[in-house]
């Protein structure tokens, strides 16, 4: 262990009596609003405003402990502040709110249309809302619910001006007998009550600063032969500083001084090191690979650090450095440290979380699997138990590993990491979730890729991200969006001379002018990617392009083009020994026949098809053509006989059955059967995840 752990750790909140009541009053208080003879429009934000460090956030989460009850559709609570200082977005808030809802916004949605559904949501709802370490009034604006029922409380530094009806609290310091309290709940009563004009000389030496209290405390947890005269006094004997100057900083920063001075030099260092933790939030595993030792020293060292109030426990063995400490520390942490320790710490730190990231999805695959038995080749702390443990691990940290990654690119230096780490955790969430449920956070983490490609000037890997990035815009309906991003993808394939990407781009620019129903555009930028399938004798990919230049003849009317591309698809899924495949492309020729007026040879097709489709063991393909087939020959005026057999085929009884959209001149808009089989690539936007977001080998 790098020092003894503290025996008891507080709660860290005393006192603060008289301005519970009166925030609590405040919730009720008649509004503008209401004065004015109106219903109030939106929720009332209840303001606790101070300095960090002054208590303001313990304040606020205890007023939303004793709160919670009142607001029986639950508590959401977002920090709008990072680690470095800067602001949150609003969309990433919002977004990760709604996620708290259980609601899955689509993939790159703007902040107006996240904010817009964060507040549908809360409607009609009583919900308490806690904003913490608020950078501005905006921030709340936005995120503030249309909903009376619903109650803000936000933690911000000052005044927020442009928020209507903000009932505002300054916190100051803690009176004496509030601050004794807490510093009863880390040193313990006895001390406290044996000396008490010593401890009333320690609450005016850190002015009621709960944060300096806290950690004057703490020192003393972990001196037990110390005394609380002890402790003024070495107070009183420190230097002066810079800090000085400042009233309002002076308290915590001479207590932190005395604090961080008395910790051993490998503590000291770890301390340091800990700013660099995402989100300020740090375990074990982070703590030991940011100081490079073991995993056992490093929770021992975190658990000392909660001991004496420099760290504050989130429960699950996870930590975060407080934000009134996080400037003091940086401001340690570059006159102390060399860049090159902080890069090799931070290159550490990122390692360590690819190396997990790789054991969560290996969690996720069967028993007996290649990536299970590398599973059971990682160290013991890195291992899970099983897929649902991995899975919880995962759900758990997904914040902090999203930070991780935007912090990793945004930094610049440790490009290579950076990739890992998105691609390991792109590989993560599609193994846990799917990439479905996970598009939201997959969005975000494409968009990174694609700033370390244009920054690397890589090619490959911009390609791979704005097609991976397209596809996401395509599902969520934003074609044109998703039309430049598959065109910027093909210029940046045709840069690399990467025939595979430029293949995927030229098809997925197709499907864009499909879905725009211009069919012509359609049919021309899928005939050049069939070109290109063709001339690198890629038989599988030139079956799907033909089969999908057969699905826009059709929709263009020009049968006869459509016939010759299915007839085409057919015998190129023979040729790869694909019999669904097949099946599908003689159902595409089958209905062009019936179209161009030929009955004989569109029957014929029709049988042919339910004939290779009951070899090729798919049996929900086999009953869906012969139903189709059973329709057509209804609609051709065939057998009846024939028809009955084929509806017993597919298990639908003898009873006929009409579709929509099946009997006109023309095919019905949206992926037919024959295009949902060919048309959807090998290169699904799942494949293009794992392919075009791991790019160690590149």
């Amino acid at each position: 262990m790098l020092f003894a752990a503290a025996a008891t750790v507080g709660k860290g909140f005393a006192g603060r009596r008289r301005e519970l009541l009166s925030l609590r009053a405040d919730i009720d208080r008649a509004g503008l609003d209401t004065l004015a003879g109106r219903k109030a429009a939106r929720s009332r934000v209840l303001l606790i405003a101070g300095r960090p460090g002054w208590g303001r956030t313990a304040l606020a989460e205890e007023l939303v402990r004793r709160l919670a009850d009142d607001y029986p559709d639950g508590v959401l609570s977002a920090r709008l502040t990072t680690s470095g200082g800067e602001p949150v977005p609003t969309l990433r808030t919002a977004r990760d709110l709604l996620g708290t809802l259980g609601v899955t916004a689509p993939p790159g949605a703007d902040e107006d249309d996240l904010g817009e559904a964060l507040r549908a949501r809360l409607t009609g709802k009583r919900l308490l809302l806690f904003l913490d370490d608020v950078a501005g009034a905006d921030q709340v604006d936005a995120l503030l619910p249309d909903e009376p029922g619903c109650l803000v409380v936000a933690v911000s530094r000052g005044p927020l001006t442009g928020v209507p009806d903000v009932r505002p609290c300054t916190v100051g310091g803690l009176d004496v007998s509030a601050a004794v309290g807490l510093l009863a709940q880390y040193a313990g009563s006895t001390r406290i009550t044996c000396d008490p004009v010593a401890a009333q000389a320690l609450v005016e030496e850190c002015a009621g600063q709960p944060a300096a209290l806290v950690l004057g405390g703490g020192w003393l947890a972990v001196r037990p032969e110390a005394s609380v005269s002890d402790l003024v006094a070495r107070l009183r004997e420190l230097p002066p500083s810079s800090a000085d100057a400042d009233p309002g900083v002076r308290p915590l920063a001479r207590t932190f001084r005395l604090v961080y001075d008395s910790l051993p030099p490998a503590a000291a260092r770890m301390l340091r090191l800990l700013v660099l933790a995402p989100g300020g939030t740090a375990d074990a595993h982070v703590a030991s690979a940011l100081a490079g030792c073991s995993a056992r020293d490093g929770a021992a060292a975190l658990e000392g650090f909660a001991g004496c109030g420099l760290l504050r426990p989130r429960g699950d063995g996870r930590y975060q450095v407080p934000g009134c400490l996080e400037p003091l520390l940086r401001e340690l942490l570059e006159s102390v440290e060399r860049p090159a320790e902080v890069e090799l710490a931070r290159a550490r730190m990122l390692e360590r979380t690819v190396r997990q990231l790789h054991a969560c999805r290996w969690a996720a695959e069967p028993v007996g699997s290649p990536g299970r038995r590398k599973l059971a080749e990682l160290p013991a702390p890195l291992r899970f138990s099983s897929s649902a443990d991995a899975a919880d691990w995962l759900r758990a940290r997904l914040p902090v590993l999203l930070e991780a990654a935007r912090l990793a690119v945004g930094a610049g230096e440790l490009d290579t990491l950076a990739r890992r780490l998105v691609a390991g955790l792109t590989h993560a969430l599609s193994a846990h979730r799917g990439a479905e449920d996970a598009a939201p956070e997959l969005y975000g983490l494409h968009q990174l890729v694609l700033d370390v490609a244009e920054r690397r000037d890589l090619p490959v890997e911009r390609a791979a991200a704005l097609l991976n990035l397209g596809d996401l815009d395509a599902r969520a309906a934003r074609v044109d969006q998703a039309l430049t991003r598959y065109k910027g993808a093909l210029e940046a394939a045709r840069e690399a001379a990467d025939p595979y990407t430029t293949g995927r781009a030229l098809e997925s620019i197709g499907a864009i002018y499909q879905e725009l129903a211009d069919w012509h555009r359609a049919a021309d930028w899928y005939g050049r990617a069939l070109e290109l399938r063709l001339s690198r004798r890629d038989v599988a990919g030139g079956a799907r392009v033909y089969a999908r230049l057969g699905t826009v003849h059709g929709y263009a009317d020009r049968w006869t083009e459509a016939l010759r591309d299915w007839r085409a698809a057919a015998a190129a899924c023979r040729r790869a020994d694909d019999l669904p495949g097949c099946a599908r492309a003689l159902s595409g020729a089958a209905r062009a026949q019936e179209q161009l007026g030929r009955v004989r040879e569109a029957l014929r097709g029709w049988g042919e098809a339910v004939t290779v489709a009951r070899g090729c063991g798919d049996s929900a393909l086999h009953g869906e053509l012969a139903l189709r087939a059973a329709e057509a020959v209804d609609r051709l005026g065939g057998d009846p006989a024939v028809a009955r057999v084929l509806r017993r085929e597919a298990g639908r009884g003898d009873a006929p059955e009409k579709r929509e959209g099946r009997g006109g001149d023309a095919p019905e808009k949206g992926p037919s059967p024959e295009e949902s089989s060919l048309s959807a690539p090998p290169e699904t936007p799942q494949a293009r995840e794992r392919d075009g977001i791991d790019l160690r080998n590149q």
